[in-house]
């Protein structure tokens, strides 16, 4: 058979058309897919062929447009993940479901009308971690307010009197009716993001104890090596170079190291730490109200 230059052609023409017009192909992978302990942070491989562009659904009401992303599990659960392949209007859908298991330290999830943290609890706080929990299983944190706010300093809240509390309430006097005996511990320092226990000054309260539920998240300050130098002259704490490259990297309010209980870590939401701590305030109140509510994460 002979081929002639048109047909040869129309041959070609014929490939390059299928080609421009066949259907993307959606394909992943999950890089590790054996079960995790929350939280976790999952990577997708994307394999998907003739793709112009992908929308990623992380089943737990994320998404996103990038090619390979990673993505952080907080909660326990079975997620479906869906990626859709994307060419000229023409679609593809590939679904994976993934376990992630209940963490195996304690979270909690703070609430907050300017957005949500993860909270790490610490296991070396027990007396505190337990009483937060506690509290949080009862509701009691539930549509109370960040009564107290000091941009590169801390915001506070936990004060049941700050619930439906009018503009002109005092506030930071409230309490479940108990206090905690200090658990001070060396190697938890007051970096930014930390939890920690609001208390009664010293004149008042020599034993250092600790508000049952009034607490404030660190703000925090850039710190350099001579001011911490100048800490440890002033107050005779003695950072580890572990805790200084912190202090260095996250900033944060040295001056309260064992003088207030430290019983959590924020992990994700540290942006929202921002957000409260520059809100316009009456004084230290914000001048809208920043409500929270916290869950355990279990």
């Amino acid at each position: 058979m002979v081929f002639t230059k048109k047909m040869i052609g129309l041959w070609c023409l014929a490939a390059i058309l299928f080609t421009s017009c066949a259907k993307p192909v959606a394909n992943f992978m999950i890089t590790d897919d054996t079960v995790k302990a929350a939280p976790v942070k999952i990577t997708f491989e994307n394999k998907s062929k003739k793709a112009e562009s992908y929308e990623w659904d992380f089943g737990d009401g994320n998404i996103s447009g990038e090619e390979t992303p990673s993505h952080q599990y907080f909660k326990p659960g079975k997620y479906t993940i869906t990626l859709k392949a994307i060419k000229e209007g023409k679609i593809s859908t590939q679904t994976k479901e993934i376990e992630i298991e209940s963490p195996e330290q304690c979270l909690v999830e703070m609430e907050t009308s300017m957005g949500t943290m993860i909270i790490l609890l610490h296991s070396a706080t027990p007396n505190h971690r337990d009483n937060f929990i506690k509290l949080a299983e009862d509701g009691f944190y539930d549509d109370l307010l960040f009564h107290r706010v000091m941009n590169g300093f801390m915001i506070q809240g936990g004060d049941p009197n700050s619930r439906n509390a009018s503009a002109n309430a005092r506030l930071g006097s409230g309490g479940p009716g108990y206090q905690i005996p200090a658990e001070f511990v060396d190697s938890l320092i007051h970096i930014k993001g930390a939890l920690a226990s609001a208390r009664q000054p010293d004149q008042v309260n020599p034993e250092k104890k600790s508000s049952g539920s009034q607490f404030y998240i660190v703000h925090g300050t850039n710190i350099s090596a001579e001011s911490l130098d100048q800490f440890e002259k002033k107050t005779g704490v003695k950072y580890t170079e572990a805790q200084r490259k912190k202090y260095y990297k996250m900033g944060g309010t040295p001056q309260l190291d064992r003088n207030y209980v430290i019983f959590g870590q924020v992990i994700y939401g540290m942006e929202v730490i921002d957000k409260i701590a520059t809100t316009n305030v009456n004084g230290t109140r914000p001048k809208t109200d920043i409500k929270m509510k916290v869950s355990v994460i279990k």
